[in-house]
């Protein structure tokens, strides 16, 4: 996975080799985006979450039952829409040097859409391969998504994978994972003569790529390794429809209503639909 590295966090980053690689292969990473003390606060305000209890509509864990041993995603499922209940991560999603890389990859102003933080304990499954805008249904274009690493992140502990090229192609029509595998139920195989290709991360690096882009993870097989993540998805302010899961903000953090575009859906199917977020 070739990438951009841009050393220290908050260094400059060089705009034109990122986004032909980003036009090239659908993805791009920016190196040390985010300091280390940046995202242990951060794991820190989602474990002071965690410890609160449910948040309806946002994050909702799940009692075990019986006595077998319980479904990790059960105790600690993602947190969806997180900004709209927590102050950093809004400020996250709504920071300036995301907004930055975005406007340089997409050429325009950039509004963001949606939020989501994964904990992704040992043991955890994976989300088998899919497209983001399979979801949100951007239209026209798709979505972009920024997916910050929280942990030390490789393929042992769940890390993400990526088919470079399939950004260049239409949504596929999914068939169904493997539950024991994957918390969702969409599954995209990687298109004759491509693979998937493992993306290794660092606290505080960022993954851009594009809603077409199929990419996913397995499970986390470690034994006492988290793959904790935070992801925003944004659009182009070009956009004119998007599905109606999806409250659009501006970067500076005003709502932009869009009309819905149809066929959308919360993305992933942990959880049923319960109306906008």
């Amino acid at each position: 996975m070739t990438a951009t590295d841009n050393g220290a966090a908050g260094a400059p980053v060089p705009p034109q080799a990122m986004r032909r690689q980003f036009e090239e292969a659908g993805s791009v990473i920016v190196r040390g985006l985010f300091g280390y003390d940046e995202i242990d606060r951060l794991c820190a305000e989602f474990a002071e979450l965690r410890a609160s209890g449910p948040v309806p509509g946002h994050f909702e864990p799940l009692t075990p039952r019986g006595d077998g041993p319980a479904d990790p995603l059960h105790t600690h499922p993602r947190v969806m829409q997180p900004h709209e209940i927590s102050a950093a991560a809004r400020d996250l999603l709504l920071d300036a040097r995301l907004r930055t890389v975005l406007e340089g990859l997409l050429g325009e102003e950039v509004l963001a859409a949606q939020s989501m933080f994964y904990f992704k304990p040992p043991g955890a499954r994976g989300q088998a391969l899919h497209q983001d805008n399979f979801y949100l249904r951007v239209e026209p274009g798709t979505c972009v998504a920024a997916w910050v690493a929280c942990d030390a992140i490789d393929r042992d502990n769940g890390g993400l994978e990526v088919v470079p090229g399939t950004h260049r192609m239409d949504l596929f029509c999914p068939e169904e994972a493997d539950v024991e595998r994957s918390f969702t139920r969409e599954y995209v195989p990687p298109p004759p003569g491509l693979t998937a290709v493992p993306v290794d991360m660092a606290p505080g690096d960022v993954l851009f790529f594009n809603g077409s882009l199929v990419h996913g993870s397995g499970p986390n097989r470690s034994a006492d390794r988290f793959r904790r993540s935070f992801i925003g998805h944004y659009v182009g302010r070009s956009t004119r429809r998007i599905g109606r899961y999806y409250r659009t903000l501006s970067m500076s953090g005003d709502r932009v209503p869009l009309p819905e575009s149809e066929g959308a859906g919360p993305c992933g199917t942990e959880f049923a639909p319960h109306g906008p977020h």
